[in-house]
Protein backbone atom coordinates (compact mmCIF):
# COMPACT_ATOMS: atom_id res chain seq x y z
CA UNK A 1 0.00 0.00 0.00
CA UNK A 2 1.17 3.41 -1.04
CA UNK A 3 2.20 5.59 1.84
CA UNK A 4 0.22 8.73 2.61
CA UNK A 5 2.34 11.86 2.74
CA UNK A 6 1.13 13.84 5.15
CA UNK A 7 2.90 17.42 6.35
CA UNK A 8 3.44 17.98 9.90
CA UNK A 9 3.03 21.99 10.39
CA UNK A 10 4.96 23.24 13.32
CA UNK A 11 6.53 26.21 15.49
CA UNK A 12 4.27 29.36 14.13
CA UNK A 13 4.47 32.67 15.90
CA UNK A 14 2.25 32.44 18.98
CA UNK A 15 3.62 32.44 22.33
CA UNK A 16 3.27 28.95 22.14
CA UNK A 17 5.89 28.31 19.82
CA UNK A 18 8.25 26.02 21.77
CA UNK A 19 5.38 23.79 22.65
CA UNK A 20 4.73 23.69 19.03
CA UNK A 21 7.83 22.11 18.67
CA UNK A 22 8.04 19.63 21.29
CA UNK A 23 4.58 18.51 19.99
CA UNK A 24 5.76 17.73 16.77
CA UNK A 25 8.70 16.04 17.42
CA UNK A 26 6.90 13.75 19.44
CA UNK A 27 4.15 12.93 16.11
CA UNK A 28 7.19 12.94 14.56
CA UNK A 29 8.50 9.75 16.37
CA UNK A 30 4.94 7.61 16.79
CA UNK A 31 3.91 8.02 13.00
CA UNK A 32 4.00 4.52 11.64
CA UNK A 33 6.74 5.20 8.70
CA UNK A 34 5.16 1.75 6.92
CA UNK A 35 2.13 3.57 6.62
CA UNK A 36 2.94 7.54 6.39
CA UNK A 37 5.79 9.48 4.77
CA UNK A 38 6.23 12.68 6.80
CA UNK A 39 7.16 16.05 5.69
CA UNK A 40 8.02 18.50 7.99
CA UNK A 41 6.94 22.32 7.28
CA UNK A 42 8.25 24.41 9.88
CA UNK A 43 7.18 28.21 10.81
CA UNK A 44 9.84 30.41 12.60
CA UNK A 45 8.42 33.04 15.23
CA UNK A 46 8.28 35.70 12.05
CA UNK A 47 6.11 33.54 9.71
CA UNK A 48 8.54 32.25 7.60
CA UNK A 49 7.57 29.04 5.93
CA UNK A 50 10.45 26.41 4.86
CA UNK A 51 10.67 22.52 4.80
CA UNK A 52 14.63 22.36 6.06
CA UNK A 53 15.70 19.10 4.93
CA UNK A 54 17.05 18.68 8.26
CA UNK A 55 13.91 19.61 10.29
CA UNK A 56 13.05 15.17 11.68
CA UNK A 57 16.91 15.75 13.16
CA UNK A 58 16.66 19.18 14.96
CA UNK A 59 13.09 18.36 16.27
CA UNK A 60 14.74 14.71 17.87
CA UNK A 61 17.54 16.17 18.97
CA UNK A 62 15.31 19.44 20.50
CA UNK A 63 18.39 21.81 19.07
CA UNK A 64 15.41 24.30 18.80
CA UNK A 65 17.43 27.29 18.54
CA UNK A 66 19.08 26.16 15.20
CA UNK A 67 15.76 25.30 13.92
CA UNK A 68 14.65 28.73 14.46
CA UNK A 69 17.81 30.25 13.12
CA UNK A 70 17.53 28.20 9.79
CA UNK A 71 14.05 28.88 9.02
CA UNK A 72 14.61 32.55 9.54
CA UNK A 73 17.48 32.38 6.79
CA UNK A 74 14.65 30.92 4.26
CA UNK A 75 12.28 32.52 2.15
CA UNK A 76 9.21 33.80 2.64
CA UNK A 77 7.47 31.28 1.07
CA UNK A 78 4.58 28.58 1.80
CA UNK A 79 5.41 26.87 -1.71
CA UNK A 80 8.52 24.65 -1.23
CA UNK A 81 11.03 23.94 -3.29
CA UNK A 82 9.79 22.66 -6.48
CA UNK A 83 10.04 18.84 -6.85
CA UNK A 84 8.66 15.30 -5.41
CA UNK A 85 8.33 16.77 -1.80
CA UNK A 86 6.35 20.06 -2.89
CA UNK A 87 3.25 21.02 -0.87
CA UNK A 88 0.95 20.17 -4.04
CA UNK A 89 1.87 16.47 -3.29
CA UNK A 90 1.04 16.22 0.16
CA UNK A 91 -1.95 13.86 0.90
CA UNK A 92 -3.16 15.30 4.30
CA UNK A 93 -1.70 18.06 6.56
CA UNK A 94 -1.66 18.02 10.35
CA UNK A 95 -1.25 21.42 11.77
CA UNK A 96 0.67 21.33 15.35
CA UNK A 97 -0.01 25.06 15.82
CA UNK A 98 -0.75 26.06 19.70
CA UNK A 99 -2.19 29.23 19.68
CA UNK A 100 -2.86 32.09 17.76
CA UNK A 101 -2.04 31.52 13.93
CA UNK A 102 -2.82 28.06 14.07
CA UNK A 103 -4.79 27.11 16.17
CA UNK A 104 -7.54 30.08 15.54
CA UNK A 105 -8.75 28.99 11.70
CA UNK A 106 -5.74 31.40 10.48
CA UNK A 107 -4.08 27.90 8.92
CA UNK A 108 -7.25 25.61 8.95
CA UNK A 109 -8.62 28.32 6.18
CA UNK A 110 -5.44 27.86 3.87
CA UNK A 111 -5.68 24.49 4.16
CA UNK A 112 -9.44 24.72 2.80
CA UNK A 113 -8.60 26.99 -0.02
CA UNK A 114 -5.86 24.73 -1.05
CA UNK A 115 -8.31 21.26 -0.73
CA UNK A 116 -6.30 19.71 1.24
CA UNK A 117 -7.82 17.42 4.05
CA UNK A 118 -6.48 18.50 7.81
CA UNK A 119 -6.27 16.78 10.96
CA UNK A 120 -8.08 18.77 13.58
CA UNK A 121 -11.40 21.23 13.96
CA UNK A 122 -12.33 23.49 10.78
CA UNK A 123 -12.64 27.17 10.39
CA UNK A 124 -15.35 28.20 12.17
CA UNK A 125 -14.82 25.70 15.16
CA UNK A 126 -10.99 26.71 15.61
CA UNK A 127 -11.72 30.24 15.37
CA UNK A 128 -14.98 30.21 18.52
CA UNK A 129 -12.48 28.16 20.36
CA UNK A 130 -9.49 29.83 20.54
CA UNK A 131 -11.48 33.45 21.36
CA UNK A 132 -12.53 31.98 24.81
CA UNK A 133 -14.40 34.90 25.46
CA UNK A 134 -17.25 33.74 22.23
CA UNK A 135 -16.46 30.02 23.01
CA UNK A 136 -18.14 30.70 26.68
CA UNK A 137 -20.49 32.62 25.33
CA UNK A 138 -21.65 29.00 22.91
CA UNK A 139 -21.18 26.95 26.56
CA UNK A 140 -23.73 29.58 28.00
CA UNK A 141 -26.00 28.91 25.09
CA UNK A 142 -25.74 25.78 25.33
CA UNK A 143 -26.36 25.07 29.18
CA UNK A 144 -22.94 24.09 30.16
CA UNK A 145 -22.45 25.31 33.91
CA UNK A 146 -19.30 27.59 33.82
CA UNK A 147 -17.25 29.46 36.17
CA UNK A 148 -18.52 33.41 36.21
CA UNK A 149 -16.52 35.88 34.21
CA UNK A 150 -16.21 38.95 32.22
CA UNK A 151 -13.53 40.02 29.48
CA UNK A 152 -12.25 43.69 28.69
CA UNK A 153 -10.64 45.09 25.73
CA UNK A 154 -7.11 46.10 26.04
CA UNK A 155 -7.88 49.27 24.57
CA UNK A 156 -10.25 50.06 27.63
CA UNK A 157 -7.47 48.61 29.86
CA UNK A 158 -5.11 50.84 28.60
CA UNK A 159 -7.63 53.54 28.44
CA UNK A 160 -9.11 53.64 32.12
CA UNK A 161 -7.18 51.06 34.53
CA UNK A 162 -9.20 52.13 37.65
CA UNK A 163 -12.58 51.53 36.02
CA UNK A 164 -11.61 48.27 34.68
CA UNK A 165 -10.29 47.20 38.49
CA UNK A 166 -13.46 48.45 39.89
CA UNK A 167 -15.72 46.62 37.74
CA UNK A 168 -13.60 43.40 37.95
CA UNK A 169 -14.36 43.40 41.56
CA UNK A 170 -18.12 44.51 41.66
CA UNK A 171 -18.71 41.38 39.09
CA UNK A 172 -15.96 38.86 39.43
CA UNK A 173 -14.57 39.43 42.66
CA UNK A 174 -11.04 37.97 44.12
CA UNK A 175 -9.55 35.81 44.02
CA UNK A 176 -9.46 35.57 40.91
CA UNK A 177 -7.63 34.67 36.87
CA UNK A 178 -6.44 36.88 34.31
CA UNK A 179 -5.28 35.35 31.01
CA UNK A 180 -5.68 36.49 27.39
CA UNK A 181 -8.56 35.51 25.41
CA UNK A 182 -6.54 33.91 22.83
CA UNK A 183 -3.90 32.08 24.07
CA UNK A 184 -3.09 28.30 25.68
CA UNK A 185 -0.59 26.60 27.63
CA UNK A 186 -1.15 29.22 30.82
CA UNK A 187 0.91 31.46 28.52
CA UNK A 188 0.20 35.49 30.16
CA UNK A 189 -1.91 33.92 33.04
CA UNK A 190 -1.63 35.27 36.34
CA UNK A 191 -3.69 34.50 39.94
CA UNK A 192 -5.12 37.91 42.07
CA UNK A 193 -5.72 38.15 45.26
CA UNK A 194 -5.69 42.14 45.48
CA UNK A 195 -6.21 45.11 43.20
CA UNK A 196 -2.66 45.70 42.55
CA UNK A 197 -1.83 41.62 41.96
CA UNK A 198 -5.24 42.13 39.27
CA UNK A 199 -3.26 45.38 37.48
CA UNK A 200 -0.29 43.05 37.40
CA UNK A 201 -2.02 40.42 35.90
CA UNK A 202 -4.11 42.58 33.48
CA UNK A 203 -0.65 44.25 32.35
CA UNK A 204 0.45 40.74 31.81
CA UNK A 205 -2.46 39.56 29.72
CA UNK A 206 -2.29 42.67 27.68
CA UNK A 207 1.10 41.92 26.41
CA UNK A 208 -0.47 38.98 24.53
CA UNK A 209 -3.82 39.99 23.43
CA UNK A 210 -6.25 42.50 22.86
CA UNK A 211 -9.19 40.74 24.98
CA UNK A 212 -8.38 39.98 28.20
CA UNK A 213 -10.56 37.87 30.41
CA UNK A 214 -10.90 37.58 34.02
CA UNK A 215 -12.60 34.20 35.54
CA UNK A 216 -13.60 34.01 39.42
CA UNK A 217 -11.17 31.17 41.00
CA UNK A 218 -12.99 28.09 42.25
CA UNK A 219 -12.57 27.38 45.89
CA UNK A 220 -11.08 23.97 46.78
CA UNK A 221 -11.15 23.37 42.55
CA UNK A 222 -9.95 20.11 41.44
CA UNK A 223 -8.76 20.26 37.94
CA UNK A 224 -9.97 17.46 35.07
CA UNK A 225 -9.52 17.12 31.87
CA UNK A 226 -11.16 14.77 29.61
CA UNK A 227 -10.09 14.19 25.31
CA UNK A 228 -12.89 14.12 22.58
CA UNK A 229 -12.05 12.27 19.17
CA UNK A 230 -14.55 11.86 16.09
CA UNK A 231 -16.04 14.03 13.82
CA UNK A 232 -20.21 13.70 14.13
CA UNK A 233 -19.94 11.13 16.56
CA UNK A 234 -17.61 12.34 18.94
CA UNK A 235 -16.56 10.12 22.41
CA UNK A 236 -14.74 10.91 25.23
CA UNK A 237 -11.86 9.37 26.84
CA UNK A 238 -11.32 8.77 30.88
CA UNK A 239 -11.33 11.24 33.06
CA UNK A 240 -7.50 12.21 34.48
CA UNK A 241 -6.72 15.09 37.08
CA UNK A 242 -4.12 17.58 37.66
CA UNK A 243 -2.55 18.61 40.94
CA UNK A 244 -0.34 21.20 40.28
CA UNK A 245 2.75 21.84 41.80
CA UNK A 246 2.55 25.32 41.80
CA UNK A 247 -0.49 27.59 42.92
CA UNK A 248 -2.21 26.69 39.01
CA UNK A 249 -1.28 24.76 36.50
CA UNK A 250 0.92 27.38 34.88
CA UNK A 251 3.06 27.18 32.21
CA UNK A 252 6.10 26.04 33.60
CA UNK A 253 4.19 23.48 35.96
CA UNK A 254 3.05 21.98 32.38
CA UNK A 255 6.33 22.24 30.69
CA UNK A 256 9.29 23.03 32.81
CA UNK A 257 9.16 21.28 35.70
CA UNK A 258 8.24 17.79 37.03
CA UNK A 259 6.22 18.87 40.03
CA UNK A 260 2.75 18.42 38.72
CA UNK A 261 0.89 15.45 39.59
CA UNK A 262 -0.88 13.86 37.38
CA UNK A 263 -3.80 11.18 38.01
CA UNK A 264 -5.14 8.71 35.55
CA UNK A 265 -8.00 8.18 35.32
CA UNK A 266 -8.95 10.59 37.93
CA UNK A 267 -10.87 9.76 41.42
CA UNK A 268 -14.15 10.38 40.34
CA UNK A 269 -17.13 9.75 42.08
CA UNK A 270 -20.55 7.98 41.64
CA UNK A 271 -21.65 9.57 38.38
CA UNK A 272 -19.23 12.13 38.02
CA UNK A 273 -17.38 10.44 34.96
CA UNK A 274 -19.94 9.87 33.43
CA UNK A 275 -21.00 13.61 34.11
CA UNK A 276 -18.16 15.22 33.10
CA UNK A 277 -17.65 12.89 29.60
CA UNK A 278 -21.19 13.66 28.59
CA UNK A 279 -20.26 17.56 29.31
CA UNK A 280 -16.87 17.02 27.17
CA UNK A 281 -19.06 15.74 24.35
CA UNK A 282 -21.26 18.38 24.99
CA UNK A 283 -18.30 21.26 25.06
CA UNK A 284 -17.46 19.38 22.19
CA UNK A 285 -20.64 19.87 19.90
CA UNK A 286 -21.16 23.23 21.12
CA UNK A 287 -18.26 24.96 19.39
CA UNK A 288 -18.75 22.40 16.24
CA UNK A 289 -15.57 20.41 16.73
CA UNK A 290 -14.47 17.50 14.61
CA UNK A 291 -11.21 15.48 14.98
CA UNK A 292 -10.10 16.20 18.21
CA UNK A 293 -10.05 18.49 20.93
CA UNK A 294 -9.15 18.56 25.24
CA UNK A 295 -11.79 19.68 27.38
CA UNK A 296 -10.98 21.18 30.90
CA UNK A 297 -13.25 21.12 33.69
CA UNK A 298 -13.16 22.17 37.42
CA UNK A 299 -15.01 20.08 39.95
CA UNK A 300 -15.96 22.52 42.76
CA UNK A 301 -16.04 22.21 46.85
CA UNK A 302 -19.45 20.57 46.63
CA UNK A 303 -18.49 17.78 43.65
CA UNK A 304 -20.40 20.16 40.81
CA UNK A 305 -18.14 20.32 37.46
CA UNK A 306 -17.56 23.42 35.56
CA UNK A 307 -16.50 23.25 31.71
CA UNK A 308 -13.45 25.95 31.63
CA UNK A 309 -12.60 25.61 28.02
CA UNK A 310 -11.65 23.36 24.87
CA UNK A 311 -8.14 22.87 23.58
CA UNK A 312 -8.89 21.94 19.23
CA UNK A 313 -4.76 21.37 19.21
CA UNK A 314 -3.76 20.30 22.65
CA UNK A 315 -0.57 19.30 23.28
CA UNK A 316 0.93 16.13 22.02
CA UNK A 317 4.42 15.87 24.38
CA UNK A 318 5.55 12.77 26.25
CA UNK A 319 3.98 14.65 29.16
CA UNK A 320 -0.05 15.41 27.65
CA UNK A 321 -3.27 14.92 28.56
CA UNK A 322 -4.39 14.18 25.33
CA UNK A 323 -2.84 11.55 24.23
CA UNK A 324 -1.89 9.68 27.85
CA UNK A 325 -5.87 9.90 28.52
CA UNK A 326 -6.44 8.18 25.31
CA UNK A 327 -3.68 5.52 26.32
CA UNK A 328 -5.43 5.08 29.65
CA UNK A 329 -8.97 4.45 27.56
CA UNK A 330 -7.61 1.74 25.70
CA UNK A 331 -5.62 3.84 22.47
CA UNK A 332 -2.40 3.92 21.76
CA UNK A 333 -0.38 6.85 20.68
CA UNK A 334 0.27 5.27 17.54
CA UNK A 335 -3.10 4.01 17.26
CA UNK A 336 -4.43 7.91 17.93
CA UNK A 337 -2.29 9.29 15.23
CA UNK A 338 -4.22 6.75 13.00
CA UNK A 339 -7.57 8.25 14.08
CA UNK A 340 -7.30 11.15 13.87
CA UNK A 341 -5.85 10.79 9.96
CA UNK A 342 -8.83 8.70 9.19
CA UNK A 343 -11.00 11.00 10.75
CA UNK A 344 -9.25 14.14 8.71
CA UNK A 345 -10.17 12.03 5.96
CA UNK A 346 -13.35 11.19 6.25
CA UNK A 347 -14.15 14.61 6.89
CA UNK A 348 -12.95 15.53 3.66
CA UNK A 349 -14.97 13.54 2.16
CA UNK A 350 -17.94 14.33 3.48
CA UNK A 351 -17.38 17.45 2.86
CA UNK A 352 -16.92 16.88 -1.12
CA UNK A 353 -20.48 15.71 -1.06
CA UNK A 354 -21.16 19.73 -0.65
CA UNK A 355 -22.61 21.75 -4.01
CA UNK A 356 -20.31 24.60 -4.90
CA UNK A 357 -22.73 25.19 -7.93
CA UNK A 358 -26.27 25.61 -8.71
Amino acid sequence: MERLRIGIIFGGRSGEHDVSLLSARSIIRMLDPSRYDVIPIGISREGIWKKPPQAVELLEQGRFAELEERLNSETRALVLDPGPDSVDRLDLAFPVLHGPYGEDGTVQGFLELAGLPYVGAGVAGSAVSMDKTIMKRLFEEAGLPTVPWQWYLRSRWEKDQDQVLEAVEETVGYPCFVKPANLGSSVGISRADSREALRSALTLAAEYDRKLLVEKAVARAREIEVSVLGNDEPQASLPGEIRPGSDFYDYEAKYLKNTSELIIPARLGDGQTEAVQRLAIAAFQAVDCCGMARVDFFIDGNGKPLVNEINTIPGFTRISMYPKLWEASGLSFRELLDELIALALERHEEKGRIKTGR
